[in-house]
């Protein structure tokens, strides 16, 4: 199992397209982290990983992509299953466990009414869904963090990230530093990217945290806003995250 976490990047922003949908493997599950009625699909259940596979109309992530590259990758008895609770436009500080009442209760409206689909609290909702999955069988094999927009410029980002990071292993109960976190780069300087300075303090984190790998984001597509990739970037961001994640457990 997966843990995928971020703004609007991880959850989804490009519209899915026809061949999203189609030729996903079955071993490739996603566990619902809202309720979806329209989707026939309940917070806490598993579903083969139909996208969106956030909440129920966001787009294309990298999650989609990574998942369906693991599943192609690895021996058929084993299931890649994904949860992922992003909230677009957000900063670091959401899920922050301790702190993150402040932060909202400052954010603009429209953050506030998407937390609101996480009952006000994404990290929670986060390690909810996770510990459904360990009660399901499954065990956390990675972190994917797709982070920084919001957070551009802030040279405390690797240092917010390690608490978030510490903090989870520890509601999950399991070792500090067992679990690798990948973490993408955004929107780079060959797209234009808005915001590609914070790519060099992204880069710093396997500084503060061991176990954690930047995914490269040059040559993924980027749209007009410069902010988001396009539904062909998420798809290569995925696939990157997948083989970074396979070399990993190649090792």
């Amino acid at each position: 199992v997966y843990l995928c976490f971020g703004q609007s990047n991880m959850e989804g922003n490009a519209r899915v397209e026809a061949q999203d949908t189609v030729n996903i493997d079955p071993r490739f599950i996603v566990l619902q982290s809202v309720d979806c009625s329209d989707r026939n699909r309940e917070k806490g259940k598993w579903y083969t990983a139909v996208p969106p596979l956030t909440r129920c109309r966001t787009g294309l992530s990298p999650a989609d992509y990574f998942g369906r590259t693991m599943a192609e990758s690895l021996p058929e008895y084993i299931k890649v299953g994904v949860i992922n609770v992003s909230v677009g436009g957000c900063k670091i500080e959401l899920f922050d466990k301790e702190n993150y009442t402040s932060y909202i209760s400052e954010s603009p409206d429209w953050l506030q009414n998407m937390v609101k689909e996480y009952d006000g609290n994404p990290y929670g909702r986060l390690v909810e869904m996770a510990q459904i999955a360990q009660k399901d069988g499954g065990v956390i094999k990675g972190i994917l963090l797709h982070q920084g927009e919001s957070n551009t410029g802030d040279k405390e980002w690797p240092q917010k990230v390690k608490n978030v990071y510490d903090t989870l292993l520890s509601d999950l109960g399991l070792e500090a530093n067992t679990v690798p976190l990948l973490a993408g780069e955004l929107v780079n300087t060959d797209q234009d990217g808005a915001c590609a300075s914070m790519n060099e303090i992204i880069q710093t984190l396997p500084e503060v945290i061991p176990m954690a790998y930047i995914i490269p984001s040059t040559g993924c597509e980027g749209v007009k806003d410069r902010l988001h990739f396009s539904a062909a970037g998420y798809r290569e961001l995925g696939k990157r995250y997948a083989k970074q994640m396979l070399e990993i457990q190649n090792k």
